[in-house]
């Protein structure tokens, strides 16, 4: 048996339409439209110029770079709409470079980078920054959210048309929750102008208070304190009032429980602009992985209980749920291998995020066509980004995927500059082979 060989290669942003590859004996898979097909795929330059059943049946034309699939899906680029890069600020756990490196493994091709750095991404300067830092080192397409309010401190709006102009997506304060509803309601009046996401961290800080994982038997039986589902839903039931009030566009973050799940799908068959998006870990793992003060599964919101846990996939399965997302949070080891209480919160996500989404399908739990829609273009209409789709002369991000490799989760092996996963050893079955930026293969796996 041969050893299997990983390939990174930074986008060089100048391809022209001369650059064209063919992508032959492919499975076109597109979930918007419904493609599921046997075919091929040309890019010329950045962008899709054609695909189908029957390209190339004649063979494929002299001077085409010709990259055999093997039967392998032939997806839209992934999306991962919540992580955290650490750039500016925290580089020590983590750069716009490794970040990156460690979404093109995972086959997700845009990311959406939340504002916690240091300094807030609050001011057009630090927009900018992270567009340019992005073009200089970044292997999948970077883009960032910017702050709700001023340095995060939840009183002050920010300067939301100019950091719209700046290339900001939406707007949050991820990591700390809005708790002044003057000031969100404020936010969802500007979100109806705009036109634009304003993303929620939902938690009472007030009933949070003192927690360190999940209310419950697993909580009492170590002796710490514990977040009650409440602290989740009350800050959803609040939004959803407020944005009601405002038609304002609300989205929350990492939902968790069955009652702000419950509240989500309410709102909608009001006709309210509320999504939602759900990480891997949620709807993988339990409070029960914390058990033995395990720290790599200490994370905010925190690892549910069973009911929730479910309730998170019949969410995904219902539609309530639009998105699949990580909150890849990357941490260095002082900052995890420490009292429970102490610990950080978060898990890197990028690398495991497909693999562990396949685990729906594979189960039965969900069809496979929803499953890539969450990491696809449902993702990409919650940002107003024309992603996210099979299309002719639409931008080349593709994810080629093996669905049926069997392999290991090694966190040692991550191209994160972090490790901390609770997923070591983890038997997976299904991985990005091929990840392709705007025409270019930025990652393989042979």
């Amino acid at each position: 048996m041969t050893a299997n060989h990983t390939h990174f290669a930074l986008p060089t942003h100048n391809i022209g339409p001369d650059h064209k590859v063919a992508y032959i004996n492919a499975r076109l898979y597109d979930p918007e439209s419904g493609l599921d097909q046997k075919g091929a795929l040309l890019t010329s330059g950045t962008t899709i110029a054609d695909f189908g059943p029957s390209l190339f049946n004649d063979g494929v034309p002299e001077g085409i770079t010709v990259i055999d699939c093997k039967g392998h899906m032939l997806t839209p680029g992934l999306l991962d709409i919540q992580v955290h890069f650490r750039e500016p600020g925290e580089e020590y756990k983590e750069t716009i470079a490794t970040g990156s490196k460690s979404a093109a493994s995972g086959g997700v091709t845009t990311v959406v980078c939340m504002p916690n750095t240091k300094p807030v991404i609050d001011d057009v300067s630090v927009v900018t920054f992270i567009y340019k830092r992005a073009r200089e080192t970044a292997y999948v397409n970077v883009l960032p959210y910017g702050a709700i309010s001023k340095g995060m401190k939840g009183q002050e709006i920010t300067e939301m048309g100019l950091l719209m102009e700046a290339g900001a997506v939406g707007f949050t304060d991820d990591g700390l929750p809005v708790m002044n509803a003057g000031v969100m309601r404020k936010a969802l009046t500007y979100s109806k102008e705009f036109g634009i996401p304003i993303a929620q961290h939902a938690e009472d800080l007030n009933l949070s208070a003192g927690s360190c994982m999940n209310e419950g038997k697993i909580s009492a039986h170590l002796g710490v304190g514990g977040c009650p589902n409440a602290a989740e839903a009350v800050m959803v039931e609040r939004d959803i009032i407020l944005t009601e009030l405002t038609g304002g566009r609300y989205h929350v973050l990492h939902i968790s429980t069955a009652e702000a799940i419950d509240a989500v799908r309410r709102a909608k068959q009001k006709g309210l602009r509320v999504t939602c998006e759900a990480a891997p870990h949620h709807f993988t793992l339990t409070d029960e992985a914390v058990l033995g003060y395990r720290t790599f599964s200490k994370m905010n919101p925190p690892l549910r209980a069973e009911k929730d846990r479910i309730a998170v996939i019949e969410g995904l399965k219902d539609g309530t749920i639009d998105a699949i997302a990580t909150d890849h949070a990357p941490h260095d080891q002082e900052h995890k291998r420490v009292p429970l209480a102490s610990a950080s919160n978060g898990i890197v996500g990028l690398e495991t995020m497909l693999p562990l989404s396949l685990a729906l399908y594979h189960k039965g739990l969900i069809p496979l066509r929803d499953v890539i829609a969450a990491m696809t273009y449902k993702p990409a209409d919650i940002i107003n980004q024309p992603l996210g789709r099979l299309k002719k002369g639409a931008r080349a991000d593709l994810t080629l995927i093996d669905l049926n490799t069997k392999w290991l989760l090694d966190p040692k092996q991550f191209n994160s500059k972090s490790l901390n996963s609770p997923f070591d050893d983890w038997e997976v079955q299904g991985r990005a082979v091929r990840t392709i930026v705007a025409g270019e293969t930025v990652y393989s796996f042979e």
